[in-house]
């Protein structure tokens, strides 16, 4: 498990790894929360889909600019926001949802929220930060 961790701390396996674990999540979420006019192909589509246009950035481009070590908080709420809005924005453009605007992109919302929270969660209780 260790040598597991240790690899988390390698952004490109991280990459990997957290994209899937997001998806996992994030997927669910829509197919339900999305509404009615979207095939479940779309649903399924957009789970994957947001989620690689957004989290390379995430992960590999805004902790360029705002280090990890140095200000975390910033960096969430730079990272959050490209991921939150980044994602409902793609969405808007590609389907144009029209009928049930604000029910989509508060679905698209949720779900990266959810990612975000339980991923969180996930980080520090592989870390032990709740029990340190």
């Amino acid at each position: 498990m260790s040598d597991f961790l240790e690899r988390l701390q390698d952004p490109w396996f991280f990459l990997g790894v957290g994209y899937l674990f997001t998806i996992s999540i994030e997927t669910p979420i829509l197919c339900v929360g999305l509404s009615p006019q979207h095939p479940m192909s779309r649903r399924l589509l957009a789970g994957v889909w947001l989620t690689a246009c957004t989290y390379p950035l995430v992960v590999l481009v805004i902790p360029q600019f705002f280090p990890l070590d140095e200000n975390y908080p910033l960096y969430l709420l730079v990272a959050e926001s490209v991921a939150h809005f980044g994602e409902c924005l793609l969405f808007y453009i590609a389907f144009r949802p029209l009928d049930r605007f604000w029910r989509d992109m508060a679905a698209v919302f949720c779900a990266n929220f959810a990612s975000f929270v339980l991923g969180l969660l996930a980080w520090y209780a592989l870390y032990g930060l709740f029990w340190e």
